[in-house]
């Protein structure tokens, strides 16, 4: 009887506990502050507090109340990617810390989604640390709760436990406690947001078998009673074991469940991660606001970086140099040459930048991948996108646009022999009247330009099937549907945006308006105003293409 006294006054006790309350992370677009905290009369302290305290909210826990953003907890098995399905949400490779390795993080942080054009929070996202030993908490709970209580009672009890408190401050974790379990303060921080949630996200590897530690998590984790949804991660990986796992989850009631990939990233499979989680609300209006505004941005999105291609190569198509007859040409197409690859490479950073990749230490970006590193003008890299020549002649030897042998005379095989020393660049004479004035002109070659454009592209693809969790260079480089198939030889074949004898005519147009490059006139705003129109109708071509 005095043991049972005891244990409601300790569950009492529980109850009475306030909230830690912390300084947490907003995450806003590309930047990171501290914000104040919202609880008043509360210090601010770490969210994972060594308080063994239950956050007030659960003790008075309502339906999701209209107008207000949503609490969402993100938990799971230790390195199950939870910060790395976070890093893709949020667009953010700076988010947490991701490592191939257990117990990564330590700490609860937070971040939020807001409207891009309001400001308004629409959902509270909390990265949470992963579950280190639930069956062994469970067995603790289990011995030390009174089963007829309900759920949130009983982890109430957990957390004003002695076990549930943190020794993470030079206090020996191996210490065993006289009731034979050792620390869960790890359990407890996760525990606590959850009780602080209006739902949770269950993140599972997808790859992993069904173990009853899965199990005993999930039933820790319906204690909590809020909706969780179990989001599978890896899913691109053959290793997958989806199958169990939905049968798994479906003796437990979770018959709701998605697939998200924080690597190999699908935006569909995102809109259908918030679809799912607002058919378990009452309320789901955040959500609804929330996917449409993340649909309108990422179309408008992909809009921008359509432009910056057909920018671009309209800035290279009309690049002209001119030389006397008798100069030297090889100068000339050495710094056409160079200032074409700083364009080049200006114009992917600029799609890093759109789609939130950055070269750093964080995050390993596509750019650093041989395809994208290697030059533009390396005749082997024409051979391996299947691009031909207008001449027919050797991939390198690029002869000028639409000018015959008749036109050029002896100019004919000076072009070719320097096509193949300097590869994309050629004397290309575009009137009778620059033939007898000794004037050559000196423009980017057709196959050059379709290269560039294959090229540039494809990295846009790339970007828009990357999760921002990618850190290694070799993880998942969308390979897009029309570069799947094979030539006449069956060799690997890649499906250019157009032929390379058929610019379309915003280029060709291009080749008279020198004034249009910046990288002729030296005048880089002024140029891209002036093309400016071209640019949007190139892009809407390029997008058609690729659609």
């Amino acid at each position: 009887m005095d043991n049972k006294n005891n244990s409601d006054k300790d569950h009492d006790a529980a109850l009475q506990n306030p909230y830690a309350a912390t300084t947490d992370i907003q995450h806003l677009p590309l930047q990171k502050q501290t914000i104040q905290n919202p609880i008043p009369n509360l210090t601010n302290e770490p969210l994972d507090s060594t308080l063994n305290v239950t956050p007030k909210s659960a003790r008075t826990k309502t339906t999701l109340a209209s107008g207000e953003p949503l609490r969402l907890a993100v938990v799971g098995h230790t390195n199950t990617g939870k910060t790395s399905i976070l890093r893709t949400l949020l667009r953010d490779v700076y988010f947490g810390e991701v490592k191939n390795e257990a117990a990564t993080t330590r700490h609860v942080e937070r971040a939020q989604l807001t409207d891009s054009q309001t400001g308004e929070a629409l959902v509270s996202l909390y990265d949470t640390p992963g579950l280190e030993d639930a069956s062994g908490l469970m067995d603790w709970l289990e011995d030390n709760t009174a089963s007829r209580r309900d759920g949130i009672e009983r982890l109430q009890q957990f957390l004003a436990a002695d076990i549930a408190q943190s020794y993470d401050q030079g206090t020996d974790t191996s210490t065993s406690y006289a009731d034979g379990f050792g620390d869960y303060s790890q359990e407890a921080k996760v525990i606590r947001q959850l009780l602080a949630s209006d739902m949770a996200i269950y993140v599972v590897d997808a790859r992993e078998p069904v173990l009853g530690k899965y199990k005993d998590e999930l039933a820790i984790l319906s204690w909590a009673a809020i909706p969780v949804m179990p989001v599978f991660n890896f899913t691109d990986s053959q290793d997958a074991n989806i199958d169990a796992w939905q049968t798994m989850l479906a003796r437990r009631n979770l018959h709701i469940s998605t697939r998200f990939d924080s690597v190999a990233f699908e935006f569909t499979d995102e809109m259908r991660l918030w679809q799912n989680l607002a058919t378990m609300l009452t309320h789901a209006e955040m959500l609804e606001q929330l996917m449409q505004r993340r649909t309108e941005d990422w179309a408008q999105l992909y809009d921008e970086a359509n432009i910056i291609i057909a920018d671009f190569l309209l800035d290279i198509a009309a690049f002209v140099r001119e030389i006397n007859d008798d100069d030297d040409p090889m100068p000339i197409l050495q710094q056409m040459q160079e200032g074409v690859r700083q364009s080049e490479r200006a114009m992917q950073q600029r799609l890093l930048n759109a789609y939130k990749f950055y070269d750093n230490a964080v995050a390993a970006t596509p750019l650093e991948l041989k395809a994208y590193q290697q030059d533009p003008f390396d005749p082997e890299l024409l051979k391996s996108y299947g691009i031909r020549t207008t001449s027919g002649a050797a991939a390198g030897a690029l002869l000028g646009l639409g000018i015959d042998a008749a036109a050029l005379g002896t100019t004919l095989g000076l072009g070719a022999a320097l096509g193949g020393i300097a590869g994309g660049l050629l004397s290309n004479t575009t009137s009778i009247a620059d033939k007898l004035s000794g004037v050559k002109r000196l423009y980017i070659d057709p196959a050059t330009l379709t290269l560039l454009a294959t090229r540039a592209i494809d990295l846009l693809a790339a970007l828009r099937h990357r999760g921002h969790a990618a850190t290694d260079a070799t993880q998942m480089l969308y390979s897009s549907e029309y570069n799947n198939y094979t030539d006449n030889d069956n060799n690997a074949a890649i499906v250019t945006p157009w032929a390379t004898h058929k610019l379309p005519s915003e280029l060709k147009k291009a080749r008279g308006k020198p004034q249009w490059s910046s990288l002729s006139s030296g005048k880089s705003e002024q140029a891209q105003s002036l093309r400016t129109d071209a640019a949007w109708s190139l892009s809407n071509k390029i997008q058609s293409r690729e659609n």
